[in-house]
């Protein structure tokens, strides 16, 4: 009898891992980088394209927009890129400071970590005498009770040790490259009113891609991401040029 359950406990081990062989999911697990991605590129579009422009309608000459621009994109990576790091690195400090304080529940309150253990998952649906047994199961392991807790009450992930460094890089080199694009033809230009027109032309056609590969990447329509990015774009130059026109006269 009991061999017998032991084939078939073997059998359906075979056949679990069988079906995990066939089923390859294919979920976009790079989230934060893209999301640094797309506030560094985005960012760096839209800011140094609306400098631009204020400046090309206040009659700046094509070296001082470019001087201009490029000392903005430097500083603009620098705080968006430090930004980032600080982010990050708030978010780690607050998983750690959490992670302590659910340690010292369950040493010090195990009854009534326990039962938040029982209504989260009661809040599934799980039946009294279901959850029961996964609730003593998890009470004589102490990490994966600290590892449920921290994810299902707190909604917390254990931050990678390295994200704060990666979004800073991230964020600053995406702002740089961003920034550099409306700035273009102001190197070849030398009348800043004439460079404008192509950089007009030339951060809008960057914005409608950029806004199609973000919505790409994040699940939503391509196409309305496009207009929706290459719109902000234009209205924040738009704003720029119109300031500094008004204030020039």
């Amino acid at each position: 009898m009991a061999h017998e359950e032991a084939r078939n406990l073997d059998s359906e081990n075979s056949e679990k891992q069988s079906l995990l062989s066939q089923h390859k999911e294919k979920h976009f697990t790079a989230g934060e980088i893209v999301r640094d991605i797309i506030i560094g590129v985005s960012d760096g579009l839209t800011v140094p394209f609306a400098l631009a422009a204020g400046l090309s309608g206040a009659n700046a000459t094509s070296s001082i927009v470019l001087t201009a621009g490029v000392a903005e994109v430097a500083a603009g990576a620098i705080s968006m890129g430090l930004g980032g790091y600080l982010a990050a690195k708030s978010e780690a400090d607050h998983y750690v400071r959490e992670l302590r304080r659910e340690q010292e529940e369950i040493v010090n309150v195990p009854d009534t970590e326990a039962a938040e253990v029982a209504e989260i998952l009661a809040e599934y649906g799980i039946e009294h005498h279901e959850y029961t047994p996964v609730v003593n199961a998890l009470r004589k392991n102490p990490q994966a009770w600290l590892d449920f807790m921290m994810k299902f009450e707190l909604g917390l992930e254990k931050p990678d040790p390295r994200r704060a460094l990666h979004s800073a890089l991230t964020i600053a080199i995406s702002y740089i490259l961003g920034g550099v694009v409306p700035l273009i033809p102001y190197m070849f230009i030398p009348r800043a009113r004439e460079a404008l027109a192509g950089s007009v032309v030339l951060t809008l056609a960057a914005l409608l891609i950029f806004g199609y590969a973000k919505g790409s990447f994040t699940g939503s329509k391509p196409f309305k991401s496009a207009f929706q990015t290459a719109l902000i774009g234009a209205i924040a130059s738009a704003a720029a040029f119109g300031m500094a026109k008004a204030i020039h006269l």
